[in-house]
C-alpha cells in the first residue's frame, strides 16, 4: 500500500458527518481508509463508513 500525505484531511460519512484530521499520511482502499496523524495515531474507517475524502496539501 502507498500512503499519501496530506496537510488537512476531510473526511465525509455516510450519515453525514464530517472528520478533519491535519498532517496526516493516508492510504485509501476497497477495504476502506487508514490514516496516521502527525503525532503517530492510526485510525482506520471502514468502507461502509466513508462517502468521500477530500485532500489539501500546501503547495511546496
Amino acid at each position: 500500500m502507498t500512503m499519501q500525505r496530506a496537510d488537512e484531511l476531510t473526511v465525509v460519512h455516510h450519515d453525514d458527518t464530517v472528520s478533519r484530521f491535519l498532517d496526516v499520511t493516508y492510504t485509501l482502499g476497497r477495504d476502506g481508509l487508514l490514516l496516521i496523524t502527525g503525532d503517530g495515531s492510526e485510525r482506520y474507517f471502514p468502507r461502509h463508513e466513508v462517502l468521500t475524502t477530500h485532500a489539501r496539501r500546501e503547495a511546496a
